[in-house]
């Protein structure tokens, strides 16, 4: 059985492929989630909460549990990156007058982050199978069918009827982090410009916020992005603005 729902929402498409017996009901918990990330965390938005912190409207001991443990994975994705992660960055001067940057950003990790505890409640509610994809951001979970994992497709850069790789996942998370879609998008924290060094950059993992952090920070490194993926034993695929690709050994049990 499948079954197929779509909402639009953080700019983008949400869809949430059920393979289980499930009814709207059944999964309306997730939406009703995804729009109470958008109230917490939307830097477009003047009365989230994140908005309201970085204008110093709210005190950190006031906010919701929620951005407080968003607050915490982005504090350790910044420390092992040594700074390429910095959601502070834009309160620097050189990058403050972008349109949709705040002062506290963490958009780089947050979208994983919502759909990790989405597939959560959908697990509490005994659906097992399905994928959700939210912009290039990917959870599959159990099977679509008994005996075979789910295929996700890589986005290609340029071909866009085309993709760069697929990749076979049971219980996994692949976040991208790319150029292609919505521009020069992810500032370098220590240069406060726009990381150009790379066109894309996905990672696997068990966890997709951190995945989707991962992601951000190796695009943000550029070309030093590679290898600190490889260094921390990652499962990433990266493209280069010369169509190099350039693939971790830890992604290769993921190729179909």
């Amino acid at each position: 059985m499948t079954r197929r729902w779509v909402e639009y929402m953080w700019g983008t498409a949400i869809t949430l492929d059920v393979r289980d017996d499930a009814k709207r009901d059944d999964v309306e918990c997730v939406f009703t989630w995804f729009r109470r990330v958008d109230a917490l965390f939307s830097t477009w938005r003047s009365d989230s909460e994140i908005s309201r912190l970085g204008r110093r409207d709210l005190r950190l001991d006031q906010v919701s549990p929620e951005v407080r443990a968003v607050l915490e994975i982005c504090d350790r994705v910044n420390e092992e990156s040594r700074g390429a992660f910095d959601i502070y960055f834009g309160a620097d001067p050189r990058v403050a007058w972008r349109e949709g940057f705040g002062p506290i950003d963490p958009s780089g990790l947050v979208k994983g982050w919502a759909l990790e505890r989405a597939s959560e409640m959908l697990r509490a509610n005994l659906i097992d199978n399905f994928a959700i994809n939210a912009g290039g951001d990917v959870i599959a979970a159990g099977q679509p069918e008994p005996g075979s994992p789910w295929h996700v497709g890589l986005q290609h850069p340029w071909q866009r009827d085309k993709v760069a790789m697929v990749l076979a996942l049971t219980d996994r998370g692949v976040a991208t982090s790319g150029r292609y879609e919505r521009g020069d998008h992810i500032i370098d924290p220590r240069t406060g410009r726009p990381a150009r060094q790379l066109m894309a950059v996905s990672v696997v993992a068990d966890d997709l916020a951190l995945a989707d952090g991962y992601a951000t920070t190796a695009l943000a490194l550029g070309d030093d992005g590679p290898e600190w993926l490889a260094e921390h034993s990652l499962a990433a695929l990266t493209i280069a603005n010369d169509a190099t690709v350039t693939v971790t050994s830890a992604l290769e049990p993921y190729r179909a």
